[in-house]
């Protein structure tokens, strides 16, 4: 087991109090495809387009108290074992406040960069990821490369240049909007959606220039459809699923779908608890893949990836902690076969090999699509 925060004293961390990094599903890979699932995670490159690669409290009544500390544990060893070649990794910092009118802090944000640089320096199986070549170099070394990102803009607090602050601090993804709007635009959780601001679109215009990754996961759908307007480079949503699947505002329907493709951007397929849900509320491996192949149908497979918005605990406490009464008791707190970082990408390359999918596609889903964005975004 790697220590995190190596550097401090032994003892500032008990290994036991934090969840595990096992995978915590039944192994989803037939025998008859484990060869070709194992080669494919050994050949391609595997991106995640949005998880949070992070240990948390065995006790979910810690929770809270855990992550307001801004001390987050990194699963270095189930990063290891996950087949990964990069991961987004979204800071949670911002989600301390995000129910509270304070939401999203400056000092907040760059606590949590500089907490999790500090470890990620010390962790020679992990590397920081601030241009494409780095992923490359990453997959040759047998390393994980880890892409620090932020889900809100509401950071920049009506200051510009803290997009390039972000930037030189290492950050390379930026969501404009966390559901709520801000000063940039309109949420997914508004029942109004007076699309893009001009600062949004001043933000956009800066996060073009200095090569920084936009992302409309949570905003609405005006404002992600001005977004891909005005970004003359792709706009990615790293993290969502089909409408037309599951009703629901967290989904984006075909028209944003369509839209957000004809950007050159791709989607990341969700697997949050209560996101990617398919008929009667279900949510497991087959409905997340059920979103898939609807966006496939309606992007094309050359716009389709996966941003599976996990970690190793239970996510489904961490929902009822941050956002109360947002999912009745009755709903899925688990997503079996897509529990954590460490067995997402077997079962969902499994999920495809089962299915038909031909090598080449798997190698564009899995890390391939998103990997070509970026080569034009952070150029």
């Amino acid at each position: 087991m790697t220590r995190p925060y190596p550097y401090l004293p032994d003892g500032t961390f008990d290994a036991d109090a934090f969840a595990g990094e096992d995978a915590t599903s039944a192994s989803r890979i037939a025998p008859r495809d484990r060869e070709r699932v194992e080669r494919i995670l050994a050949e391609a490159t595997v991106i995640s387009f949005h998880d949070h690669p992070v240990r948390l409290p065995a006790d979910p009544t810690l929770i809270r108290a855990h992550m307001d500390a801004g001390r987050l544990v990194a699963g270095v060893d189930g990063l290891r074992h996950s087949g990964m070649t990069a991961v987004f990794d979204n800071l949670s910092g911002p989600m301390v406040r995000v129910a509270s009118s304070a939401g999203w802090g400056w000092l907040d944000v760059i606590h949590d960069l500089g907490m999790r640089l500090a470890d990620l320096a010390h962790q020679p199986d992990l590397v920081h990821v601030l241009r494409v070549a780095d992923i490359d170099e990453a997959k040759r070394a047998g390393r994980v490369g880890m892409v620090f990102g932020l889900e809100s803009a509401t950071p920049l607090e009506g200051e510009i240049d803290r997009v390039d602050v972000l930037y030189g601090l290492g950050i390379r993804q930026l969501g404009l909007v966390y559901s709520h709007s801000n000063a940039l635009g309109g949420g997914l959780a508004e029942a109004t959606d007076g699309g893009l601001t001009t600062f949004g679109r001043a933000v956009v215009e800066r996060m073009n220039a200095i090569g920084m990754l936009i992302d409309v996961s949570h905003a609405g759908d005006r404002t992600s459809l001005d977004a891909f307007e005005a970004s003359n480079a792709p706009v990615a949503v790293t993290h969502a699923g089909a409408r037309a699947v599951w009703d629901s505002p967290r989904m984006k329907p075909d028209h944003v779908l369509k839209a957000c493709a004809e950007t050159g951007g791709v989607l990341g397929i969700e697997a949050a608890p209560n996101s990617t849900r398919g008929a009667g509320g279900a949510h497991d491996l087959d409905t997340v893949m059920a979103h898939f192949e609807h966006a496939a149908d309606v992007m094309g497979i050359d716009h389709v990836a996966f941003g599976p918005d996990t970690m190793w605990g239970d996510h489904g406490a961490v929902q009822q902690v941050y956002f109360p009464g947002s999912a009745p008791a009755t709903h899925p707190t688990r997503v079996d076969g897509l529990e954590n970082p460490t067995e997402t990408f077997p079962h969902i390359i499994a999920w495809l090999v089962d299915h038909g999918y031909t090598d080449a596609d798997i190698h564009k889903v899995v890390g391939g699509n998103i990997r070509r964005i970026l080569e034009e975004v952070w150029a």
